[in-house]
């Protein structure tokens, strides 16, 4: 198992996807362990962004406000599974886990413990952000809100250069030029795209053959205009 300075590049495994093994998303839809009948509205907010975007922090901010929410990271998946977040790890085994924790999430809204789960990962390659909403969709969730954060990526490797857990440059320039060359859009499945980053001219998205989304709810949570 490599560290960041290895050759282990996070991108390279996240990016990967399910690669190796399908999203076996039929076998998931029939799980034993799912509600019969999903929830009126499990939502789904998938962040995106680069290192340094600001991700986990608003995720944090999300979190102080619906302390139930349930938060699904994959840096915390591989501090969970090979006893340190910068252990990169089989891709294969953080994806497992991040199809279960989707399942627990789904049962856990359908239950009323929670409104809403959270999804933080960089997301940056289009591939992956299809494969992630497919799963989410499969799992039982019915509404998928993409919260990109667009943040500039000098200020992404600003932030990096002041962590202690170093993602490698080329590495976020890779993500950067994912991002650039195929940006999220609601023709990957996504029921709205909210462009967090540039709060004084919010683009809030919508697929035109879905209902209005709720974001009522969200609205308390983000400090950013939704009209």
């Amino acid at each position: 198992m490599g560290r960041w300075g290895d050759g282990e590049k996070r991108a390279l495994s996240e990016d990967k996807g399910a690669q190796g093994e399908s999203l076996h998303t039929d076998s998931l839809s029939k799980s034993p362990h799912l509600p019969t009948s999903p929830p009126t509205q499990a939502s789904l907010i998938l962040l995106i962004g680069l290192p340094g975007s600001g991700k986990s922090s608003l995720a944090q901010q999300l979190l102080a406000e619906d302390s139930q929410s349930p938060l699904i990271s994959t840096d915390a998946i591989r501090s969970q599974l090979f006893g340190d977040e910068a252990i990169q790890g089989p891709w294969l085994l953080v994806w497992r886990e991040v199809q279960r924790q989707f399942q627990q999430a789904v049962v856990q809204i359908s239950c009323a413990a929670a409104r809403r789960a959270i999804y933080d990962a960089t997301n940056t390659q289009r591939r992956h952000r299809r494969e992630v909403i497919a799963l989410a969709r499969a799992t039982g969730f019915t509404h998928v809100t993409g919260l990109w954060l667009d943040t500039p990526v000098w200020l992404c490797l600003a932030r990096n250069r002041r962590r202690d857990r170093l993602v490698p440059e080329d590495v976020i320039f890779r993500m950067h030029r994912q991002l650039r060359d195929a940006p999220p859009s609601l023709q990957e499945g996504l029921d709205c795209l909210i462009d967090y980053s540039r709060a004084c001219s919010l683009r809030s998205l919508r697929s035109p053959s879905e209902q209005e989304p709720n974001l009522t709810a969200l609205a308390p949570l983000i400090p950013i205009r939704l009209s």
